[in-house]
């Protein structure tokens, strides 16, 4: 599977949607240059879905994933995960070499 999206994520996500009043929009997720280990995830809604673009359809939710993205998750999951100290979105990525203390960065 390119990516596997928990329900709890899938929850998130629809409760984003329906309170922005885009119900239906894939979340995009991208991978962008930054970050104290040189890459880091970028979320936002998929106003349009390009024809190389992977649409990723799982728990009644979409995710859009460009090219570039999927070479670096691919095989990855999506979770939602809230706790005291943090909440937010999570992919745990099994490329992933090394990845910055505070989760927000990686490399491969």
């Amino acid at each position: 599977m390119l990516l596997s999206i928990t329900e709890s994520a899938a929850g998130k996500i629809k409760q984003i949607t329906a309170k922005s009043g885009k119900e239906g929009t894939p979340l995009r997720i991208q991978v962008v240059g930054g970050g104290c280990s040189g890459l880091s995830y970028q979320f936002g809604f998929a106003e349009e879905v390009g024809s190389k673009d992977k649409l990723i359809e799982q728990n009644g939710v979409k995710v859009a994933l460009d090219p570039r993205t999927l070479l670096y998750i691919a095989g990855s999951e999506l979770d939602y995960e809230q706790s005291l100290m943090k909440s937010g979105f999570r992919v745990k990525n099994p490329n992933a070499t090394v990845s910055c203390s505070c989760g927000e960065s990686f490399s491969v």
